[in-house]
């Protein structure tokens, strides 16, 4: 995921307010229930210390959600009386919550934000596709490509005119699958989908694929659907649980790779907390990967104010020179880090459970 969307929560020193609401739920009660929900979280916010200017900020952002038609929800991150960010999610929270504390809590972000494959699903026929874009919130159009409308029907006749037609025919057919493979590169590089799937007869979907530049053929899915059939909602689904699956495995499978210390005894990765903390000081992260639920996730390190002034021990901290620290969870204050070093981060969370990186926490190294 690219954390670039997070730097104002960066600007600002805390502490902070991090709400997270689900807009899943649409009835006759929902703006009097989300208004109910709007004066709860500023009373835990209260609770936990937040002041009255940020719960009463917070309050009024979750109250104009009342009318929203959002499928999912919405995260606010709220300081000194004021939203300073609040993305929409891809994915409903399990509930409703709100925390106030030194820093951003974002790594729910990385299941309810991140791993959201934007798709381009491309309806193709003989003459041409459409279009349409794909996310998880919402469908629109695309676009797409009309290439030559005649010839494209065979005929049965074994005429040696008719063949010469035939050929007419499969011509047409190359002609046409080669413009739908332009048209899809150039709008997969206008949308930067993280997805193509590619929707009608086998033989229409093999020509376009085979027609892709080399760099977009790993992002290609095909739907067995018949020609002009229109994507289900849990086809398009099915899809994107597949693709995000896909990229967590290979990833872990390069972290895996990379742990294994070279002849010289180096590793190209590192996890377990006081690691990380040693690599985001030095800013060595190239990728930090995140297990939310894991047991090292929430541990506490101390943190200064600035992104690369974090430790294990808060006596760490003040050896380093830092005069100003508070505690907070690893994976908000890694977060931290490598959004100020422009890294990624992503949840682990669909890989199998025993190739994850001990504790929850990981990372890919830029160097060793």
């Amino acid at each position: 995921m690219d954390l670039a969307f997070l730097h104002p929560l960066y600007e600002h020193p805390g502490p902070w307010a991090s709400v997270y609401v689900d807009t899943s739920r649409h009835t006759e009660d929902t703006p009097h229930e989300r208004y109910l929900t709007a004066r709860a979280l500023a009373r835990d916010l209260a609770v936990q210390g937040a002041d009255e200017a940020t719960c009463r900020a917070v309050q009024d952002a979750v109250d104009e959600l009342r009318h929203s038609t959002e499928p999912h929800g919405r995260a606010l991150f709220a300081r000194a009386g004021e939203v300073v960010l609040d993305p929409p999610l891809a994915r409903s929270p399990q509930r409703d919550s709100a925390v106030w504390g030194p820093l951003p809590r974002v790594t729910p972000l990385l299941e309810l934000a991140g791993e959201d494959p934007v798709c381009v699903v491309a309806y193709v026929d003989r003459k041409g596709a459409g279009f349409e874009l794909r996310s998880g919130l919402g469908q629109e159009e695309a676009g797409g490509v009309t290439g030559r409308q005649w010839p494209v029907h065979r005929t049965r006749s074994v005429d040696w005119s008719e063949r010469h037609f035939q050929l007419r025919v499969e011509n047409t057919w190359e002609h046409n699958a080669a413009e739908v493979a332009d048209a899809l590169a150039v709008c997969q590089e206008e949308t930067r989908a993280d997805l193509l799937i590619l929707v009608g007869e086998e033989r229409e979907r093999r020509a376009v694929h085979e027609r892709l530049p080399q760099r977009l053929h790993d992002l290609v899915a095909e739907a067995p659907h018949g020609t002009g059939s229109r994507l289900l909602d849990e086809d398009v689904e099915r899809a994107r649980a597949e693709h995000v699956r896909l990229r967590a495995a290979a990833e872990l499978d390069r972290f895996l790779a990379a742990r294994t210390p070279d002849a010289e005894g180096h590793a190209g990765a590192v996890e377990g907390v006081p690691a990380l903390v040693e690599a985001a000081r030095e800013h060595r992260i190239d990728e930090l990967l995140i297990r939310p639920d894991g047991p090292d996730a929430h541990r506490e390190v101390w943190i200064g104010e600035d992104p690369d002034q974090l430790a294990v021990r808060r006596t760490d901290l003040r050896a380093l020179g830092e005069l100003h620290s508070w505690s907070a969870r690893a994976d908000d204050a890694l977060i931290r880090s490598v959004v100020a070093t422009g890294a990624p981060a992503m949840s682990v969370t669909p890989a199998a459970p025993d190739t994850e990186p001990a504790g929850g926490l990981g990372a890919l190294l830029r160097w060793t």
